[in-house]
């Protein structure tokens, strides 16, 4: 019971952040999704749905920290994006709190030129 009210307040926030925020295809959306094991991050152009690159922590390969892989995705995912001549995006943290795994995938991103 407890973890279902957990997900319907997240995805409250979810859809109160989507409301106000839009990724176009000169600025797409860094979509955010935690797993209990893995991170993903997704560029994303709202105006026609594509996903312009990704990355996750199932390509970082190698054991460690997960705060530590959560950043090297970010690292990945600005280096994808600087590759497809992105160099903004959006941060859309999907309901998550700015806090442990979804910061350090943001300021990875950052850290690899990517402004958020």
């Amino acid at each position: 019971m407890a973890k279902n009210r957990k997900l319907i307040r997240r995805n409250r926030i979810r859809l109160r952040i989507r409301k106000k925020i839009q990724g176009t295809a000169e600025r797409p959306r860094l979509s955010v999704y935690r797993s209990n094991k893995h991170m993903y991050a997704q560029l994303i152009d709202d105006l026609t749905g594509r996903t312009l690159a990704a990355a996750s922590t199932f390509e970082g390969g190698g054991s460690g920290n997960p705060i530590e892989k959560s950043k090297e995705v970010g690292k990945l995912l600005a280096e994808r994006a600087k590759g497809a001549g992105l160099d903004t995006a959006v941060f859309d943290r999907n309901g998550y709190r700015y806090h442990g795994r979804v910061k350090a995938l943001a300021e990875g991103a950052r850290e690899a030129g990517l402004q958020l």
